[in-house]
């Protein structure tokens, strides 16, 4: 069992979204069963934040620990505590079972295109993975997803945050070669771009909003050949929408929404949503309240997906939060003071964007959105009249397809 403060969390988040979809016992009762039985996929998630060990990082700080250093440090506890820790390992299944998650598309690999940088999180999170069979199976084809299911377990399938690239600038061909390299240490879907514009195209975040470039064009196929998934999530407008048409497989937008009710560079505008939708691929909706909109709560969430189902079918909409679940005890942490430190050169973000805004932190939205409320997810697509079919191709049946479409052979 978890402990008390981490149930009493978890179930305060679900009174929340309850009190705010309001659904009648029937709805209830038929969306907990129907998520129960279903093949559950995030498209992207940032999967769990553990507490850090405060002693080991304050005496790294004390011992003149670079600020580099401390940044791996703590990303290696968060990380991988969860393994090594039982109280954390008990509070971790307990989150699991709470979610009804399936598979994550886990983010494992930090933003940027360095190869030496991305295979950090890579190996952390294959490191947990393989820490934790009793409850994760390791999955690196679309039908290891199904296998967890039918054994009763959960996993990964990993994405990265860029595409690696050296740097070298020999050749075309030598500098992709390293999107092989990551296929086979287990990375399945990959961004174009974070914020910021790369050798491949622009960001989300770039006011240019330039477009692919012929490299761009070049890794894009390679990457179709490889059989990595093209993410477009953090790319912006004209980018996704050349990728989604240069590319000979299906393209996502793994955790994003629909500009037309949201107007934040994160979100994607009609014109790049229908480019996605006839490359056969998806929208999943991220669960941020700033990129959500109105009320910023479940409710908005539900309002991207009808705005998608709406227009261009329930085949190409899925859900993936870019949120953590994050342990009890990290609100009490009390980590060693550190220099303030400068903004990170991906996060690139409109000078008046209102992801920062008081307006979306308050507890209402957050907690509504909670990542452990997923099966609350799939009642509001009850709530909204979609069928059982649909429910199961939004919640992960999209997700699935895109998976195997793209997989080699």
């Amino acid at each position: 069992m978890p402990t008390q403060s981490a149930a009493a969390r978890i179930q305060h988040a679900r009174d929340v979204a309850l009190e705010v979809l309001k659904p009648t016992p029937n709805e209830l009762e038929h969306g907990l069963e129907l998520h129960r039985d279903s093949v559950v996929i995030e498209t992207y998630g940032l999967g769990f934040r553990a507490t850090a060990d405060i002693d080991a990082l304050t005496a790294a700080f004390e011992s003149g620990a670079s600020a580099l250093e401390l940044q791996d440090l703590s990303e290696d506890m968060i990380m991988t505590r969860w393994a090594t820790d039982p109280d954390l390992r008990r509070e971790y299944h307990a989150a699991w079972k709470a979610s009804g998650v399936t598979c994550i598309l886990q983010n494992a690999g930090e933003e940027g295109n360095a190869p030496e940088r991305l295979i950090k999180r890579l190996a952390r999170y294959t490191y947990l993975n393989d820490s934790m069979d009793d409850l994760l199976l390791r999955a690196t084809k679309p039908n290891d997803i199904v296998a967890a299911k039918e054994q009763g377990l959960h996993c990964f399938y990993m994405s990265c945050n860029g595409v690696p690239l050296p740097g070298d600038h020999i050749s075309v061909e030598e500098e992709l070669r390293y999107i092989r390299i990551f296929y086979q240490l287990g990375c399945r879907m990959m961004h174009l771009t974070y914020n910021r514009r790369n050798a491949i195209g622009d960001g989300c975040g770039e006011p240019a909003n330039a477009g692919l470039s012929d490299f761009g064009h070049a890794a894009i196929a390679e990457m179709n050949r490889v059989g990595v998934i093209i993410d477009v999530a953090h790319s912006g407008q004209k980018t996704s929408l050349e990728a989604a048409q240069a590319s000979q497989q299906p393209v996502v937008a793994s955790h994003s929404g629909a500009w037309e009710l949201t107007p934040h560079c994160r979100c994607k505008n009609d014109d790049v949503i229908r480019a996605i939708v006839d490359s056969g691929g998806l929208v999943g909706i991220t669960n941020i309240p700033a990129f959500l909109g109105k009320s910023g709560d479940i409710a908005a969430l539900l309002d991207h997906i009808d705005y998608i189902a709406d227009r261009y079918g329930t085949n190409h909409v899925a859900i993936g939060t870019d949120s953590p679940y994050i342990a009890a005890g990290v609100l009490d942490e009390k980590r060693p003071a550190g220099r303030p430190a400068r903004t990170r050169w991906e996060a690139l973000w409109p000078a008046d964007d209102p992801l920062f805004s008081p307006i979306w932190k308050q507890e209402r939205q957050i907690q509504s959105l909670a990542w452990t409320n997923w099966p609350l997810f799939t009642v509001g697509l009850v709530q909204r009249g979609y069928v059982d079919e649909e429910i199961r191709k939004i919640i992960g049946g999209n997700f699935l397809r895109v998976a195997t479409e793209v997989w080699p052979g």
